[in-house]
């Protein structure tokens, strides 16, 4: 009897059939990852500044205005104005005294010989005009507690300080208290009535940091010491 053809599952060469339960997934493996984080650029350093330098307090909190407008950071307390007007009083007051002294020796003179009279009140006037010249610059460049005080400024207790923190030189001295203070506000000030002149020293009045107008040009504020 003959058999009839092979069927596929008698063929071992043939074609097998798929196991059971379907495809199968791929093994695992690592995969995609989530992208990390991107990395976030450290602060910007602060500006440098003067006075309180950490995070500002709520409640629209303000830096002090004398640290905050001036660039000094002593903390002194600024001077009032009568306190200011009190030393220009003494140190005027105190150049009266070679003043006094010189006309005494010219009269002195005069009584004996008319010309070295003459002779002697030329010296004098030239000796005080110096005397006034460098009285306030030569006692305000000092060295050490002193340092920007003329012997009025120094009994009432106030100093004048430069805006940035540096000590009073004679050259700057000088450029204050001759330039500006008397020869800008002074002598130009006349041509004008003496006006700039009276507003200058009644500037601290209503400012809110006491200062005059020379103290505005120099970049100096006056203080308790």
């Amino acid at each position: 009897m003959e058999s009839g053809p092979p069927s596929p599952d008698d063929d071992p060469d043939g074609p097998q059939a798929p196991p059971p339960g379907g495809p199968q997934a791929p093994p695992p493996g690592p995969g995609p990852q989530a992208p990390s984080p991107a990395p976030q650029a450290p602060p910007a350093p602060e500006a440098p500044g003067v006075g309180y330098g950490g995070p500002v307090p709520p409640g629209g909190w303000q830096q002090p205005i004398q640290q905050q407008a001036t660039g000094w950071s002593g903390g002194a307390e600024l001077s009032g104005w009568w306190r200011r007007v009190g030393a220009a009083l003494l140190d005027a007051l105190i150049l009266t005294i070679p003043s006094i002294l010189l006309v005494i020796l010219v009269v002195a003179v005069f009584a004996g010989n008319d010309v070295a009279g003459w002779v002697t009140a030329v010296v004098s006037f030239l000796a005080y005009i110096v005397i006034a010249l460098f009285y306030a610059p030569a006692l305000m460049a000092r060295q050490g507690e002193h340092n920007g005080q003329t012997w009025g400024k120094q009994a009432l207790g106030i100093t004048v300080v430069r805006d940035t923190g540096q000590p009073v030189e004679l050259g700057f001295a000088f450029l204050r208290e001759f330039v500006v203070k008397n020869l800008l506000f002074g002598v130009v000030g006349s041509f004008f009535f003496y006006i700039p002149t009276v507003v200058n020293y009644l500037w601290p009045l209503w400012d809110d940091q006491n200062r005059c107008l020379h103290d505005m040009i120099v970049k100096t504020h006056v203080v308790r010491r």
